[in-house]
């Protein structure tokens, strides 16, 4: 609701390697009962921007990895690049 209202989002998973975070996030796309966190948060923003009335939105996601201290977006042109 608050990202619907102007405020940033934020969805942090944390954990050892291996230990599902990743499918936590992404799941997968069918059958539709495994849609999990970012998937379900996606359909909920887009339909909530559909149903709004004299409003206009920007949208921007980021996916980051942050592993032995080292960051990169997963959602940038080159996954293997890693942020100053």
């Amino acid at each position: 609701k608050g990202v619907m209202e102007g405020c940033n989002g934020t969805i942090f998973a944390y954990g050892q390697t291996g230990s599902g975070k990743s499918f936590t996030m992404q799941g997968v796309a069918d059958p539709s009962s495994q849609k999990v966190i970012i998937p379900r948060a996606f359909e909920h923003i887009f339909e909530s921007v559909q149903c709004a009335e004299n409003a206009k939105f920007l949208l921007r996601a980021s996916y980051l990895e942050i592993y032995n201290e080292d960051i990169r977006d997963l959602l940038g042109a080159d996954t293997k690049q890693k942020w100053e």
